[in-house]
């Protein structure tokens, strides 16, 4: 996994409408330094950095940068009832097509 997915990984879910513009313009900017596509194991791990809202737009940027990952996106974490409809979303959108991990 490439260094700038596993920093905005280990940086957790993405912070709520409560969050400070400086950590929300934060999360963007490690957003933007992730290049396009990401691999299904990246996409995974992105996966659980969902928060309880859409940080102002944030949520949707994570969310099209994960559906860019090629192949099949391998068995991946679901972050439960705090992530909102997002992981929802992601359930729906990527179906019965996992993989083992």
């Amino acid at each position: 996994m490439r260094p700038e997915v596993q920093m905005f990984v280990a940086d957790g879910p993405l912070p709520d409408w409560d969050a400070s513009e400086a950590e929300i313009e934060e999360r963007e900017r490690q957003l933007a330094a992730i290049s396009r596509p990401v691999t299904p194991k990246e996409a995974a791990a992105l996966a659980t950095c969902f928060g309880p809202d859409d940080c102002y737009g944030v949520a949707w940027t994570l969310l099209h940068l994960i559906e860019t990952a090629t192949g099949r996106v391998p068995q991946w974490e679901d972050p439960g009832p705090e992530a909102g409809d997002w992981a929802e979303v992601l359930r729906a959108r990527w179906g019965g097509q996992h993989s083992p991990a």
